[in-house]
């Protein structure tokens, strides 16, 4: 017998020894020692099978344990966990399924072995089956035929799984987690098998291996996700530095730009430049300053919504068309703002910029009102010397014009205002900026407000200020013009003349228009105050009354005879004694002296009472001349 153990010999061996043993003549105490002999070497075999499936076991698990601190993520390990668990055990199939919190069930998150049934994805009813059994009694949990076994929990969704798979003998380890049982690792046959203590020792030693690989592999996956973020938020910080970098350029820009006094096209072209697209700066009630470029068509509806909503929220406020608008605001007072037409969709990088130089912008525009409040009293001053006549000297007059900025070789027109309505506060304020823009003058006179404007049409630039004003006050103004004149010591009569046609509006009902003394015509003449009859005739029919005195024609003697013989050139030449060619010659050089239309009816009365006026006025100087007054010593 200890021969064969040596030599590890088979069965078959042992069982030839004691039939030839029997066959002999040995006694029957031989034979019983023999057969306690046998049955000794048969459990020195057994234990010797069981010590080398135990080696042969760990060897396959130290494997496996070396196979799991390979770097994986999570469901690659749980395929890895699987198979090797089937292998080790040399079973039909495995899988693991991992605990819901939510819903109580338990979810198949990887199998090895299946046929068609048991797939990742299928939900395992919670507190049913082997898994039910093991997370609550936190230990393994095996049966040699499943479907057959009284102590589980049955359920028909499992039951069904079991079928279709043809399952008998089944094991379930639970997955801990300090007290935590997470999951549970499945290990099946397809017969019907009973395991052994070895066996179920081996599944628990594997489980708590797949325990330390998994929370290994989602420390190392939480690493990564920590590692990924902290990347991500690095990449960003440095975006956010660039961003802060290039904002910062910006602000020292324009900062720079503002205190070397620039203007404000000079600042809208660095923030065009920055912002990568057109840019325009609005005046509070949306007219346009300046832009850096032309603009698309642009809503005034929606602009004026976009300034309101921008105001209230202190934020860039997008527009039709993809355009952007930024409000300029101090406190609760608008001073303007920025409207953006971006080349490329904006980040919220460009969004910072553009509010950030619309409140730049709003500092100019600040800077340049305080400036300008400065200066309107120096100016007020000067405007008021004009206007109470030049006392000084004109140099000296025309130089405090040059240093104000104040060009009078250009045309000037006087405007004179009277709002309606008590509104006289917003519309001072208007006024000075206003005129402050057009390099000109603005004071307040009375009731009324006194402009003096670059202008070579009085009547256009009476109607735009009037436009301007109405549409800021929201009613109509009254609005009274004179000129243009190049001379400063015009400006005073100029200003008279200006009141004058607003004396006339109000003198025919007409408040809330405007009027020239050039539109108003020999109305002013009536119902003006003071009006002067001989710059009535001047503005009429001057150039034909020069004409004769320098050529020593008859051109005022031919237009009286015209209209005397009812427009007729014939009529005209027989009171004239002339030939009626030579009328007709007349006619055509007083056409070019007044203009195309003065024989268009309403022209026609202009010109017929600057004749009447003009002979009486002659008649008058004539007998003046022929009797003059007796002198008071000879009385």
């Amino acid at each position: 017998m200890l021969e064969l153990l040596a030599r590890e010999a088979p069965t078959t061996a042992y069982d030839e020894l004691l039939t030839a043993a029997r066959r002999s003549s040995a006694a029957e105490t031989e034979l019983e020692h023999l057969d306690q002999a046998l049955r000794l070497a048969s459990t020195v075999r057994a234990q010797l099978t069981r010590r080398q499936q135990r080696e042969a076991g760990l060897s396959a698990l130290v494997d496996t344990a070396r196979d799991l601190t390979l770097p994986y993520d999570l469901d690659a390990l749980l395929k890895v966990i699987a198979r090797r668990t089937r292998l080790l055990l040399n079973l039909d199939m495995s899988w693991v399924s991992f605990h819901d919190e939510e819903t109580g069930d338990s979810l198949v998150r990887t199998s090895d072995g299946h046929a068609t049934a048991l797939t990742v994805g299928f939900r395992v009813p919670g507190g049913a089956g082997l898994g039910g059994a093991t997370r609550d009694g936190g230990a393994p949990f095996w049966t040699p035929d499943y479907l057959a076994d009284a102590r589980v929990k049955h359920h028909a969704a499992i039951d069904q799984v079991v079928r279709e798979e043809g399952l008998h003998a089944i094991v379930a380890v639970p997955l801990r987690h300090g007290d935590l049982t997470f999951g549970v690792l499945y290990a099946a046959d397809r017969s019907i098998r009973h395991f052994t203590p070895a066996e179920i020792s081996l599944m628990a030693s594997l489980g708590d291996l797949a325990i330390v690989a998994i929370e290994k592999t989602r420390a190392l996956g939480t690493a990564r996700r920590d590692i990924a973020e902290l990347e991500q938020y690095n990449s960003r910080a440095r975006s956010d530095l660039a961003s802060a970098r290039r904002l910062l350029d910006a602000h020292a820009r324009m900062v720079t730009l503002l205190l070397e006094g620039t203007d404000l096209a000079a600042l809208t072209a660095v923030a065009a430049e920055t912002l990568d697209g057109a840019v325009a700066v609005l005046e509070p009630d949306g007219r346009l300053v300046t832009a850096s470029a032309e603009l698309p068509g642009i809503d005034e509806a929606a602009v004026a919504e976009a300034m309101l909503e921008a105001q209230v929220t202190r934020e860039p406020v997008t527009l039709p068309g993809d355009d952007w608008l930024a409000s300029a605001t101090a406190s609760t007072e608008r001073l303007g703002a920025m409207l953006w037409h971006p080349t490329a969709p904006p980040t919220e990088d460009h969004l910072r910029l553009l509010q950030f130089a619309a409140d730049t912008t709003g500092v100019f525009l600040m800077m340049q009102r305080n400036t300008a409040v400065a200066e309107s009293q120096v100016r007020d001053e000067f405007f008021d010397a004009l206007l109470s006549g030049p006392h000084r000297p004109l140099p000296q007059l025309r130089e405090r014009a040059r240093k104000l900025g104040i060009d009078m070789e250009r045309p000037h027109a006087v405007v004179v205002i009277r709002p309606e309505g008590g509104s006289q506060g917003r519309a001072v304020i208007w006024a000075s900026s206003y005129a402050l823009r057009l390099s000109g003058l603005s004071i307040v006179r009375g009731d009324g407000i006194a402009l003096l404007l670059p202008s070579d049409d009085p009547g256009a630039t009476a109607r735009q200020v009037s436009q301007e004003l109405s549409r800021l006050l929201g009613h109509p103004v009254t609005v009274g013009v004179a000129g243009p004149t190049t001379r400063i010591e015009d400006i005073e009569p100029t200003y008279t003349e200006a009141e004058r046609c607003l004396g006339v509006l109000t003198a025919l009902g007409s408040s809330g228009t405007t009027a020239s003394a050039k539109e108003l015509g020999f109305l002013g003449l009536l119902l003006g105050e003071h009006r002067s009859v001989i710059q009535y005739v001047t503005d009429t029919i001057g150039p034909v009354i020069d004409y004769d005195t320098q050529r020593f024609t008859n051109l005022v003697q031919t237009l009286e005879a015209y209209f005397s013989s009812g427009s007729s050139p014939t009529y005209a030449a027989e009171s004239l004694h002339v030939h009626a060619n030579t009328v007709s010659r007349r006619l055509e050089r007083i056409t070019s002296l007044l203009g195309e239309d003065w024989q268009e009816p309403a022209r026609a009365l202009e010109v017929q009472l600057a004749l009447r006026l003009h002979r009486t006025r002659n008649s008058l100087i004539t007998e003046e001349i022929q009797d003059p007054p007796t002198p008071a010593s000879a009385q």
